[in-house]
């Protein structure tokens, strides 16, 4: 795949990112309405995403694509994000949960750079260093600070999840026939779960299932389409960098839309990762594309 210009490539970035931080509104504001359950809305957001999926990839080749012997590493992982994701945010707030689950994100990435050896340069190093010390901030213990053992233990696996599914993204060279892919694989594995574990507490209304809709056919299934042509054209530790912005602007959301607290601590560490983000992505040295 031809890499993308420069000013193509940030602005594909902003909406990634913008669709990734609305996929943590989404499912909380279902949640925590009782609209539908975790599962029920895992399946409907990996079920719509599919559909969408199948349908531009017939619209653009004019046929069905489905590979048996690859991409069954990233549909699972997706999977496991996904049911994960949804299960955690039952007990934890929309910021919070994007926080925790981006900061996971972050360090799974940044080792694998480190296991591919990409160079850091000291901008690059100090700006990690600058947006890591801003999630630890937000992160750190207030007065009245309480977070689920069990919920937080859920976001931790779907970061882990989500990092290895980017990971695996960066040797793709269609965006669209993989992310197709994996949400088919991914849509079977949430079908499978389901006669696993015979789960008894599936509801949902019609409030709860636009949600989930929403979620899948437009902020998952575009959104991962974008992110995985944005992958190959970047390093691994960039891409961990890019993501903690996603934590920001799920947090001014669900400050907006859900009434989670604002403080001045939040503001600062806003300023922080945001700091840290710019440094990483125009370090000199760094190539966004070539």
């Amino acid at each position: 795949m031809k890499p993308k210009p420069n000013k193509n490539i940030l602005v594909l970035i902003i909406v990634s990112v913008l669709f990734l931080a609305l996929n943590s509104i989404l499912c909380k504001t279902a949640l925590i309405e009782e609209s539908i359950d975790p599962y029920s809305f895992t399946f409907f957001r990996l079920f719509s995403a599919m559909i969408m999926l199948i349908i531009l990839v017939y619209y653009k080749h004019k046929k069905i694509i489905f590979h048996t012997k690859k991409n069954w590493t990233s549909s699972f992982m997706l999977f496991l994000y996904a049911i994960t994701f949804s299960y955690a945010y039952m007990n934890i707030d929309a910021g919070f949960g994007t926080l925790l689950l981006f900061g996971i994100v972050q360090t799974v990435m940044i080792a694998s750079s480190i296991y591919y050896k990409e160079r850091l340069t000291i901008t690059k190093a100090f700006g990690i260093l600058l947006s890591t010390f801003g999630l630890v901030y937000m992160l750190y213990p207030q007065e009245n600070f309480e977070v689920s053992t069990v919920h937080a233990l859920f976001m931790i696996v779907s970061g882990f999840s989500w990092a290895i599914y980017t990971i695996l993204g960066k040797s793709s060279t269609d965006s669209l026939g993989n992310t197709a892919d994996n949400f088919i694989k991914a849509t079977l594995f949430i079908t499978i779960f389901y006669f696993i574990f015979t789960l008894d507490t599936i509801h949902f209304n019609s409030k709860g299932l636009l949600l989930a809709i929403i979620s899948g056919s437009i902020t998952s299934a575009i959104g991962y389409i974008i992110w995985y042509q944005i992958l190959p054209n970047i390093k691994i530790v960039t891409a961990s960098v890019i993501q903690l912005f996603v934590p920001i602007i799920a947090i001014i959301l669900s400050v907006i839309f859900l009434d989670e607290a604002l403080s001045m601590d939040l503001f600062l560490s806003t300023i922080l990762v945001l700091s840290g983000i710019i440094l990483t992505i125009y370090s000199k040295k760094q190539k966004v594309s070539s």
